[in-house]
């Protein structure tokens, strides 16, 4: 029996590079114009905020354009990060800004388990109704189930992960660069 190319976990990375990580490295913009777009996709791809990220990368890079020029970025790139936080990440990522947010408010093992939470957050997200109607029934059920926890403790994970997104993909695009450059001029 032929085993199958790839396996889940593996085809799973090759998507993560593939719409992530090649995008970066084909932007021919300045490295840290596109390193910008991934430091703004993580701090709002870590955010309780699903469903409406793409749209606050959107008015954050208009707002940016108007307000600071010099700190414009790549909007694309800046959406397609969000994506690190979708309907599979979802549970443990919140669960985690849940934990953390506790523990910043001195609260030990009230969150309760992960089997509950998920079970939770997966009710909320199933609930049959249109976009707009959706997007305020996960707000609002979100914010009385976890409230103050969860909004607090995504915020040093979105900072985090924002710095090492961009520190990393900078490093990432100047390192292609300059190993493309040295193929073609030898």
């Amino acid at each position: 029996m032929a085993r199958a190319k790839y396996n889940g976990w593996r085809r799973f990375l090759r998507l993560l590079r593939l719409r992530l990580v090649i995008p970066v490295l084909r932007s021919p913009a300045a490295p840290d114009y596109t390193a910008r777009g991934v430091f703004v996709g993580l701090l709002v791809a870590m955010t309780p905020t699903v469903g409406v990220q793409m749209l606050i990368v959107a008015g954050i890079w208009a707002m940016v354009r108007v307000l600071r020029p010099a700190w414009d970025f790549n909007v694309v790139v800046g959406m397609l990060w969000t994506w690190l936080t979708n309907v599979f990440t979802l549970p443990p990522i919140y669960y985690m800004f849940l934990l953390t947010g506790e523990a910043m408010l001195g609260r030990w093992g009230e969150a309760g388990g992960y089997a509950m939470f998920s079970a939770q957050l997966v009710e909320l997200l199933q609930t049959d109704a249109t976009f707009l109607e959706s997007l305020w029934i996960y707000a609002v059920g979100i914010f009385e189930a976890w409230g103050a926890p969860m909004l607090l403790g995504c915020v040093p994970w979105a900072i985090v992960a924002a710095f090492l997104g961009y520190w990393w993909s900078l490093r990432l695009i100047r390192r292609f660069r300059q190993r493309r450059s040295i193929r073609t001029r030898g």
